[in-house]
């Protein structure tokens, strides 16, 4: 698994959010994002990060950041994540893990002694040209905003 790195261009990309809307990279030309990704919607670890998001968004938004989730949950999931926690940025279904590998989170992963292949909790920040930035290996959870505006 080859994980993007700070310098790196951001991977372009067209997928369908919780909505059906269809959200591409080029849609981000121009303008600072962060591209979070999470496990899976609605389990206690993915809704502490995205809630701390939502609950910062505006000093988020007015960093100049744009913000994406992504995980591999369906639309119906994601849309249904979003409703019950009121999040205003988009969750995308990225179901066919084109987003996913493309920045290269999807690997083997260790949970309560297995091992089994998933997607890796990690935050990259890009800037206006498309270029990483930064990249958050060890996400916190509950304080992730702090996190993306050090």
């Amino acid at each position: 698994m080859k994980t993007l790195q700070a310098g790196d261009p951001a991977p372009q990309f067209t997928v369908k959010d919780q909505d059906g809307n269809t959200v591409s990279a080029s849609d981000f030309k121009g303008k600072k994002w962060v591209v979070f990704f999470y496990p899976r919607a609605n389990t206690p670890g993915c809704t502490a990060e995205a809630c701390n998001l939502r609950d910062h968004y505006a000093e988020l938004q007015a960093a100049g950041y744009s913000l994406l989730g992504v995980s591999a949950d369906s639309q119906k999931k994601q849309a249904n994540f979003r409703d019950k926690y009121d999040f205003p940025f988009p969750l995308l279904a990225d179901q066919d893990r084109e987003v996913i590998e493309a920045f290269g989170v999807w690997g083997p992963k260790k949970f309560m002694g297995r091992e089994f292949d998933g997607i890796h909790r990690k935050t990259f920040i890009i800037d206006e040209s498309g270029t990483i930035s930064r990249v958050i290996e060890k996400v916190n959870t509950k304080d992730h905003a702090a996190q993306i505006l050090e």
